[in-house]
């Protein structure tokens, strides 16, 4: 296991999965806010989690519900309390994916510069792939310098169709 998935499960008090269109995505959260949304298969997936599944956690429903109206094309964000765990330059490169307004992309390149560590390309592209909230924090909005679908945890094919969806109208901030 990685720090960001072993500080998960230390501070995760409850769980549910939720069906979507790209397949089941497990959220998870701690006293804080939501800190994790993973696809079921994706990399980096935490496996079971020791925490209670408890489907009718308010924050859990509304995640539930905030990603409900994402699917359905009529939100284009989220506004749920992320407790963000991982690594103080991941945490960086984090915050600036959600800057990346939807249907819009970014290159890992561009991430660099955005957060000043314009050598740090590589660096930045094994945080967006860490990242442990898939769709919430936008990491598939992350493209290669050429515009193309480079790796995404949840794998390509999910990463088109979060952009193919995105493009879509309408959608309400």
């Amino acid at each position: 296991m990685n720090q960001v998935i072993d500080a998960i499960h230390a501070a995760c008090i409850g769980q549910t999965t939720i069906a979507t269109p790209l397949g089941p995505l497990l959220l998870a959260r701690t006293q804080a806010g939501l800190a994790g949304a993973w696809f079921e298969s994706q990399r980096h997936h935490p496996g079971r989690i020791a925490a209670d599944e408890v489907p009718n956690d308010p924050l859990l429903r509304r995640a539930a519900a905030q990603l409900r109206e994402y699917f359905n094309t009529e939100r284009a964000g989220f506004d749920l309390p992320l407790d963000l765990h991982g690594t103080p330059f991941q945490r960086t490169v984090w915050i600036a994916l959600q800057r990346i307004a939807a249907g819009c992309t970014a290159s890992y390149a561009a991430l660099a510069r955005t957060i000043g560590a314009p050598q740090a390309v590589r660096a930045v592209g094994a945080a967006v792939g860490r990242n442990p909230l898939s769709v919430i924090v936008p990491c598939h909005r992350a493209l290669g310098s050429d515009g193309s679908l480079t790796g995404y945890a949840g794998g390509i094919e999910r990463k088109r169709a979060l952009l193919a969806l995105e493009a879509r109208e309408p959608m309400l901030a």
